[in-house]
């Protein structure tokens, strides 16, 4: 674990330099706006995203600076979710990151312009040339990402769980709901990487069936790590889902029933990378990684 310790944080302050360039600090008319992307974006996150898209162009030894670009406008998406996730309309949170919310640092109207911008500066970085020479390859990046986090990936998920408050899902509506919501996402980093490296069409399917797999398994463990996990640890409230009353992979499987379909789920992901032998080593270990974090 101590190669995917380094790597993950070697990976974490590289996506941290790049942000920062691409949001500048400012002293214009439009400061605050500024000033709160970088709140929301810079200064903490696992950079879970961004790692695997990283991970995945190196294998088909794609050119490191049009992959760091692209993992960070992947993570520029994610920082968007997170910011309008934790709104008042939203999730309600006021924790991020062992920090105040964006809405609660500046204030809602800032953290929705916040959000936008994030999310619009994600598809300006991926559609300029310095990512990838080659138009085609730019628009296919674009129309990954824009499918991921859009109405059939992340924010129609967000849709379903908005709705779960107010009745209760059963095993495959939840596992629909986290396959878009937290799945697509994850899919997608790990498509960038492949779509980078020109990958033939059976490297990108392994690539979509394992991030397919990890992603649910992340969302589990998520699930697991609100019952049993530590506030101060972990940097975010715990225990909203059930007192919201929402259905979770734990309410529906168990503390134990959901951490051995976890277990499973990483035993599956890293099969699906067989064909890359040790080269996917790191993709391989993250996905342990990601069932044990916060234990």
């Amino acid at each position: 674990m101590s190669d995917l310790a380094e790597a993950l944080r070697d990976t974490a302050q590289a996506v941290e330099a790049r942000l920062s360039t691409l949001i500048p600090e400012t002293d214009g008319a439009a400061a605050p706006l500024y000033k709160a992307m970088r709140y929301s974006a810079l200064g903490g996150g696992k950079r879970l995203r961004p790692f695997l898209a990283l991970q995945s162009a190196r294998l088909f030894d794609a050119g490191e600076t049009g992959a760091l670009r692209a993992a960070a406008a992947v993570e520029l998406v994610h920082c968007y979710s997170l910011v309008h996730d934790d709104l008042p309309a939203m999730d309600d949170d006021d924790l991020r990151r062992g920090r105040p919310t964006t809405h609660i640092a500046f204030d809602e109207a800032t953290a929705i312009l916040a959000g936008d911008g994030l999310l619009t500066l994600a598809f300006e970085v991926l559609a300029d040339p310095e990512t990838h020479p080659d138009g085609d390859v730019r628009a296919a990046l674009v129309a990954a990402l824009a499918r991921a986090a859009g109405m059939a990936g992340m924010v129609g998920g967000q849709m379903i769980d908005l709705a779960a408050e107010h009745r209760t899902l059963d095993l495959e509506r939840i596992i629909e709901l986290q396959r878009l919501k937290t799945g697509a996402l994850i899919g997608c980093s790990c498509a960038v990487g492949a779509i980078l490296g020109g990958a033939d069409a059976t490297a990108g399917a392994a690539l979509d069936d394992y991030a397919r797999d990890l992603g649910l398994a992340f969302q589990i463990a998520d699930d697991l790590l609100d019952v049993e996990g530590d506030e101060s640890q972990l940097g975010k409230g715990v225990g909203k889902d059930a007192a919201a009353g929402k259905a979770t992979f734990v309410s529906l499987l168990g503390v134990d029933g959901a951490r051995a379909r976890a277990a499973g789920l990483v035993a599956d992901a890293a099969a699906r990378l067989d064909m890359f032998d040790s080269r996917a080593d790191l993709l391989r270990a993250v996905a342990e990684y990601v069932i044990n974090r916060g234990h």
